[in-house]
């Protein structure tokens, strides 16, 4: 009996604490589905007084609550009721009819209440509000989609309205896209020159009331905000504004100013505004307004509406810089100017440029990953009058694929795609005909890979004088013919240098084979120099006609190498106790390279890392430290397969590897290889050590 009465006593409690105590809302209905019992959580839903609707049948509850389709959750509940069988996680959409501006989004889950004996009494209804996490969802399903839809060109005007065709209607009814006019121009205005009422073109608008719709002022149309409004306040304060309640009678509405006129007229009763800054440049500024939703914003709305405008900006800065690039390649035929590159751990450079008025001949030094360079030269054929132009616009993508670390044959094909399509609308049957020379090379290894494009080969001098043309085998010209491409690998010595040019530098006229005078350069090169400019300009000496028919280029780049005091490398099996082996491995080698800062940040890195690599690679994992001008950790493996940076959630078991790296570094990127990828990230060195800076050979 004290069993049985335990029992009896333990039930009475589990049902109070359900009913009283409990954070999730439960609801009984009786068979005939009307509400017969509501536990205190739900209750307690201020705009959903569910504790008055006792009684009432189900209809008559969703009606009151406002369900968006009651119809599809009275079936669902009917069919728990006849067939037994529960349902979990059913969304429901509510509104209060007191209070239109209170919405809820719940989880339901359902199951029947039945006797021991199996008679039917009815079924239970428990509640779950999620309805910040839904708003979370649907905020990171918005990002997701900006981040491939939001500048697919690198037109401004074209991004400015691409953000506000994402952003309406899922946040804001209408929204507006001003941008500085100076930065449609290409340039990059300083925040105080912002202030003094520079004039901001309208580049994107949308609203729910009719796509077709502009604003004011229109699209393309030019306009000032004056000041005292929150247009102004946050370009002045370069921090976003959010107006949760707009009054009708707020100070700065000025009836009598044609925007502040719309906005009364249209009922908008909260608004966020949000200035547009990437890479400390001011772009412009995002308008957001609500009058059609009668949720005004919240701190969330605006956190995510910043999220937007951050990567809209970005977007729009790169469409800045491309422009800016644009303007700058129809001045490069007499002003090409290239970096030393002296800094540079793998390669020291020079060069010379001899402009003659045609053509667009160009060169490159690209930093890349692992302390390694791309060498690349280029130039026009044919006589197209835009050539620097064309050029300057491929050096543009060029330097934006290089980012992509994909070997040079794979550069060289996306390019080749991107130089077959027509230069301008007018020229719709033209392409760019182009030759390019893409060269990667790798202190640490001394290989050097290449692939050309109808490009002169290069020139390897040695470091006794001896020279050497490197052959590689020319595929089509870039825009010409299918994109094929050969890889060549050479081994460079240290303190060889390696020469791009273009058949210009050489006096090659066109039809004649593009072959460099080697016995020219071995008489240069031969006899020392003081400096490797003076050899560059010594060869130009030798070698280039007084008058070019086109414009001449030539880059020199003398090879460095890593040695064993800047960088390690280590192989590891397959096996879950790689990780550790690898962590201890590169804490002791940062111990040996005075580098305790980093212990910790470079053995979490690597742990990740290499965990990742055993658990989704077949083969060995295999990890190399570069101590270059920042800390290099790399690990390779024979996984194809891309790795994609995500946000964990708190009870995820795993998806924190590159989140953490992306957190603790610098920068970090994927490169392909042979057999696999290359997972690196860079760590900047402590500023408090300059001796940790490494020396490279001169």
């Amino acid at each position: 009996m004290d069993d049985e009465a335990d029992r009896a006593a333990l039930d009475r409690a589990v049902q109070a604490a359900l009913f009283a105590q409990s954070p999730i809302g439960l609801h009984l209905l009786d068979t005939r589905l009307r509400l017969v019992r509501v536990s205190a959580a739900a209750r307690l839903i201020r705009d959903f007084p569910l504790g008055r609707l006792v009684g009432r049948s189900l209809p008559e509850v969703l009606e009151a609550c406002n369900v968006s389709g009651p119809e599809h959750v009275e079936r669902t509940l009917r069919e728990v009721l006849e067939t037994g069988r529960p349902v979990r996680d059913l969304l429901v959409h509510a509104r209060s009819r007191r209070r239109a501006a209170a919405q809820a989004v719940v989880s339901v889950a359902c199951f029947r209440l039945q006797d021991p004996d199996g008679t039917v009494l009815g079924v239970a209804v428990a509640i779950n509000d999620i309805t910040a996490r839904a708003r979370a969802e649907a905020g990171l399903r918005l990002l997701n989609r900006a981040a491939t839809g939001v500048g697919t060109t690198l037109d401004i005007l074209r991004t400015a309205q691409e953000v506000c065709d994402l952003a309406v209607p899922e946040l804001a009814d209408t929204m507006a896209v001003d941008v500085l006019d100076s930065v449609l121009r290409g340039e990059a205005p300083e925040p105080a020159a912002v202030l003094e009422n520079a004039p901001l073109r309208r580049g994107g608008f949308r609203s729910v009331a009719d796509p077709s719709r502009q604003g004011v002022p229109a699209v393309g149309e030019v306009g000032t905000y004056p000041f005292g409004t929150p247009y102004r306040q946050a370009l002045a304060d370069l921090a976003p504004v959010l107006i949760r309640r707009l009054a009708k009678d707020a100070d700065w509405l000025d009836p009598d100013r044609r925007r502040d006129a719309r906005l009364l007229a249209a009922g908008v009763h909260s608004m966020m505004v949000v200035p547009m800054r990437a890479r400390g440049v001011v772009l412009g500024l995002a308008c957001l307004y609500r009058w059609h939703t009668p949720t005004p914003f919240e701190r969330t709305d605006l956190a995510l509406a910043e999220q937007l405008t951050s990567m809209a900006a970005l977007c729009l800065d790169n469409a800045r810089l491309y422009s800016r690039e644009r303007s700058v390649a129809r001045i490069l035929q007499r002003e090409l100017r290239q970096g030393s590159g002296s800094g540079h751990a793998a390669v020291e450079t020079a060069h010379a440029y001899l402009p003659a008025g045609t053509g667009g001949g160009w060169f490159d030094v690209i930093p890349l990953s692992g302390a390694r360079v791309a060498l690349t030269a280029g130039d026009t054929t044919g006589s197209l009058v835009n050539a620097a132009e064309a050029m300057g616009e491929l050096r543009a993508a060029l330097a934006a694929l290089s980012d992509l670390d994909l070997p040079p044959d794979e550069i060289l094909e996306r390019l080749h795609d991107l130089a077959g399509r027509p230069h301008r609308e007018a020229e719709a049957d033209r392409a760019w005909p182009a030759s390019c020379l893409y060269a990667v090379y790798d202190p640490v290894t001394r290989i050097c890979t290449l692939s050309s494009a109808g490009h002169p080969p290069p020139v390897l001098v040695h470091p006794d004088g001896e020279v050497e043309l490197l052959e590689v085998p020319p595929g089509p010209l870039l825009g010409r013919g299918a994109a094929r491409y050969t890889v060549v690998e050479y081994a460079v010595p240290e303190g060889s240098t390696l020469l791009l040019y273009n058949a210009a530098l050489f006096g090659a006229a066109d039809g004649e084979p593009a072959r460099i005078p080697l016995d020219r350069v071995h008489r240069v090169t031969r006899v020392p120099h003081p400096s490797l400019q003076d050899t560059c300009d010594a060869l130009v000496d030798a070698l280039a006609p007084e008058q070019p028919a086109q414009d001449a280029v030539l880059l020199l780049a003398r090879t460095r190498v890593l040695d064993a005091t800047q960088t390690v490398a280590w192989t590891f099996p397959n096996a879950p106790e790689s990780a550790a082996a690898a962590r201890r491995a590169a804490v002791e080698q940062l111990a040996r390279w005075d580098l305790d800062e980093l212990v910790d940040a470079t053995a979490l890195i690597v742990s990740e890392l290499v965990t990742n690599g055993v658990r989704y690679a077949d083969g060995p994992v295999e990890l190399r430290l570069i101590r270059d001008r920042a800390l290099i950790c790399e690990v390779a493996d024979d996984s194809s397969a891309a790795p994609r940076l995500r946000r964990a959630d708190d009870a995820d078991e795993g998806g924190r590897g590159l989140f953490i790296t992306a957190h603790l570094t610098h920068r970090w990127g994927v490169r392909p290889n042979r057999r696999g990828k290359t997972i690196w990230a860079e760590q900047r060195l402590p500023r408090r050590a300059p001796d940790a800076e490494p020396t490279s050979p001169s």
